[in-house]
């Protein structure tokens, strides 16, 4: 009995693979170095809280106050503006163009906990702090238990807590 040795190639999917890859790519028009530093620009942002407050902090160095726009609809906070390039001269020739300019937009849907009437954002050393307070009857409280055999006894509840059982 005479056996044949099928000799297999584990990358040929791969290859087939990769070849398609690079057609499907191939008649795509390449970034221009404007385009891939105007417009690709967003600020990182930070949400945390506190017991009584929600905070956005968003980091955008270069942006001018008139050029930044913050507005709350319908639960949903939206941070927009633009950071420009300042002083770009044709004469000079750049070596290098690192950080991104252009326009921007970011949204986050806020909780219903947050009082949109008393929001109070503040823009210092590139940082723009956004505080919105926890409405009144969200926050924490201290109710009174009175147990029938021992008395009164105060326990921390929170607003949760006192809908689910109540």
């Amino acid at each position: 009995m005479k056996m044949n040795i099928i000799r297999r190639d584990p990358f040929r999917e791969l290859r087939g693979l990769q070849d398609e890859m690079t057609r499907l790519f191939a008649g795509m028009a390449p970034l221009s170095t404007e385009d891939s530093v105007f417009g690709a620009w967003q600020p990182q942002v930070d949400i945390f809280e506190d017991k009584d407050t929600l905070i956005m902090e968003a980091d955008m160095p270069g942006v001018k106050r008139e050029d930044l726009d913050l507005t709350i609809e319908n639960n949903v906070i939206t941070l927009s503006g633009e950071r420009r390039m300042e002083d770009r001269r044709e004469s000079e020739n750049y070596h290098r163009v690192e950080r991104s300019y252009g326009s921007f937009t970011r949204s986050f849907t806020l909780p219903r906990t947050v009082d949109t009437e008393k929001v109070k954002a503040e823009f210092k050393g590139g940082v723009l702090t956004v505080s919105l307070p926890k409405r009144e009857e969200t926050k924490a409280r201290k109710i009174d238990v009175s147990f029938a055999d021992t008395g009164t006894k105060t326990i921390e509840a929170d607003a949760k807590t006192v809908e689910a059982s109540a």
